[in-house]
């Protein structure tokens, strides 16, 4: 298992991260909150889990070692797959879902692209006495200086990556606007992006 990658960000898209480790790039998939955090050129390490299929192994990578440990923890549900837990740890912090599911709270668990009514169910009877209780640690690093344009074009394009409209993806940002405004110059852009999302959700 490979644990984490740390090197230089070669490249960004919306759904994945090349980091060069030994002059090697690694195609790490991430959500795109985690993918908002990093800067090409710059130097990152992400916590990483790996998914053996027959036909493939694909590297998911993630802000935190919390992150990452949630995304495999989910998974033990049955249904929950790579894609729905990845979609989980975007809109979700790890203390979020383990809140929802000792909670049953499904409406919270059903916010999530990919998990109904009776996956939300499903997640809370199977997990909820593997969650632990909430740490109410952070669950990222704020990014600091970000210009007020670069973080719209970010949440925006990290929206629409994830499947939502153009039209959608620019109420939500208007939306979380104000949040930018209070956070000043300590903008966290994963955390607006996931307040982002809980607002489609919720419309």
């Amino acid at each position: 298992m490979i644990a984490y990658v740390s090197g230089r960000v070669a490249a960004t898209n919306l759904t994945s991260v090349v980091v060069e480790v030994g002059g090697v790039g690694m195609l790490v998939h991430c959500n795109p909150s985690t993918v908002a955090g990093v800067r090409p050129g710059e130097q990152t390490t992400l916590a990483t889990s790996m998914v053996v299929r027959e036909d493939s192994m694909t590297l998911y990578g993630f802000a935190d070692d919390e992150e990452r440990d949630m995304f495999e923890l989910v998974q033990n549900a049955n249904g929950v797959g790579p894609k729905v837990a990845q979609a989980m740890i975007a809109v979700l912090s790890p203390d979020d879902i383990r809140t929802a599911i000792a909670g049953e709270d499904h409406k919270t668990l059903t916010s999530v692209p990919g998990i109904g009514a009776k996956g939300a169910q499903r997640i809370v009877l199977e997990l909820k006495d593997r969650v632990g209780p909430a740490t109410s640690s952070a669950a990222h690093v704020p990014t600091s200086g970000g210009a007020d344009t670069a973080w719209r074009d970010q949440v925006h394009e990290a929206l629409i990556g994830l499947g939502w409209s153009a039209r959608e993806a620019d109420k939500a940002v208007s939306a979380v606007a104000p949040t930018a405004a209070e956070q000043g110059d300590a903008l966290d852009v994963p955390a607006l992006l996931r307040a982002a999302l809980r607002t489609l959700s919720r419309a």
